[in-house]
């Protein structure tokens, strides 16, 4: 078997071609003498499994079927990281969807009181998690499903206590990335011969000062809808079997990222069947490429982070009787109703740009990117790594290609993908823009192009 040598910061390693291994770099921990601040990580994590019986996030067919029960914890997993003046919390959700916009603005300002100016709050789309939607107002939860209510009024405080805590943790870090593209996810959507996918596995290391395992986070791209459809429990489903693996094997908490999903389905290999043997079998995976990882090199870390805000006509009318009625027989009243106002007046949209080191970019999106999203940024961001992670900050269904759209089929008719035609691309655009004006490729406040905007505000 032929070798290749892989450049890691300062160190080499040899690796068989057949791994598929072509990147890897380490920031340090200290910046040289005269340089200001170094980076700084620490981590937390709160269990948000429901104690009560709530509705099922996830199948239109499960309707407002409460749960039965638990097959394995659900968490939130926090992970902060500072860099001088500047800092971030990146969560990792075993829910379906990001946190409402109510929720949001609640961990915002917990997070802010700590100066944490930023927030990556991101759900793994397991599709066994509790409905989070429903409020205490009437036809919106309130009097019928008063524990999904309690659970939603709770949730902020969980992650912003993780948040906190980890700040609280916080302490001299290096970090360091790896990645290799393997084939354990397909295409659900189109129909033509090319199907497309994002093949990426990522992992990024976080090390201590002494060299232990602050944390490792897992980046990969595939639903986590191998846990039966009939089965009413709670489960973290094959993300939530990578992550104990990976802890088993590293002694250290793990984090597990997705990516941009939309057109993505798990794909296991012969001999591998159900959500524990193919989540353990990405985490071999991601185990073999984190001990590949060696801390190297002089350059002092950095961290900027941007936020951008859309908001985007919708291809559907969420104001009339008509609409609210099929969707209300395709899941349930309640569920729906807050659904529809969040929707209304146009699709507002979310997105954070962060770039650590001006090496490793991380674009969080609220919703279903399709891969190719992903892959086109990746492509044209020329830094080593750039990662977009879905279902983060909120949750606007799906955002398909203007190629999906043209071709159609679940995922890119309107019904699920209601905002307007081309969303992905700009807010990818944007995201270009904030990459290359965050790492000083481009001047910043230098002028773009915006969204055509109608009289109501909505993009165009």
């Amino acid at each position: 078997m032929r070798k290749r040598r892989v450049r890691c910061g300062a160190a080499v390693l040899v690796l068989p071609v057949a791994m598929g291994l072509i990147a890897c770099r380490v920031l340090p921990a200290d910046e040289p003498k005269g340089r200001a601040h170094g980076l700084r990580a620490g981590l937390a994590d709160r269990d948000i499994t429901p104690d009560r019986r709530v509705p099922m996030w996830g199948y239109g067919a499960r309707h407002d079927r409460l749960s039965e029960g638990v097959l394995d914890r659900l968490k939130a997993r926090a992970l902060v990281i500072r860099a001088g003046d500047v800092a971030i919390a990146i969560v990792a959700l075993d829910l379906g969807r990001g946190p409402t916009p109510g929720m949001m603005a609640r961990i915002r300002s917990a997070a802010r009181s700590r100066g944490i100016g930023h927030v990556l709050v991101c759900g793994s789309h397991t599709h066994h998690g509790p409905v989070i939607e429903l409020t205490d107002a009437p036809g919106a939860g309130k009097g019928k499903f008063d524990d999904a209510v309690a659970y939603a009024k709770q949730l902020p405080d969980r992650i912003s206590e993780a948040i906190l805590e980890a700040d609280g943790r916080c302490t001299p870090a290096r970090i360091g990335w790896a990645w290799r593209d393997l084939n354990l996810n397909r295409n659900r959507q189109t129909k033509r011969p090319e199907k497309p996918t994002d093949p990426r596995l990522t992992v990024i290391r976080l090390d201590g000062e002494d060299g232990s395992t602050i944390a490792t986070i897992v980046h990969f791209t595939a639903h986590p809808v191998l846990t039966p459809e009939d089965l009413y429990q709670f489960s973290a489903d094959y993300p939530g079997y990578l992550r104990a693996r990976v802890e088993e094997a590293t002694h250290a908490p793990s984090l597990f990222l997705q990516g941009a999903a939309g057109d993505q389905s798990a794909n296991p290999p012969p001999g591998v069947r159900g959500a524990r043997a193919y989540g353990e079998r990405l985490a071999d995976e991601a185990i073999g490429l984190a001990r590949g990882i060696v801390p190297a090199g002089p350059k002092a870390p950095t961290l900027a982070v941007a936020e951008d805000r859309f908001r985007f006509a919708s291809r559907v009318n969420f104001k009339g009787a008509m609409t609210f009625l099929a969707y209300s027989r395709a899941f349930f009243p309640e569920l729906v109703r807050n659904f529809f106002r969040e929707m209304e007046d146009g699709i507002d949209a979310e997105m954070t740009t962060a770039v650590i080191g001006s090496e490793l970019a991380l674009v969080g999106i609220p919703g279903e990117p399709f891969s190719q999203h992903a892959v086109r940024l990746r492509q044209r961001s020329y830094l080593p790594c750039t990662l977009v992670l879905g279902y983060c900050n909120g949750h606007v269904l799906y955002l398909p290609t203007i190629e999906a759209v043209s071709e159609g089929g679940y995922g890119a008719d309107a019904q699920v993908s209601p905002a307007a035609i081309g969303a992905g691309e700009a807010m990818m655009d944007r995201a270009l823009i904030r990459i290359y004006t965050l790492v000083g490729k481009l001047p910043a406040g230098t002028p773009s192009v915006e969204p055509a905007r109608d009289a109501g505000g909505a993009a165009r």
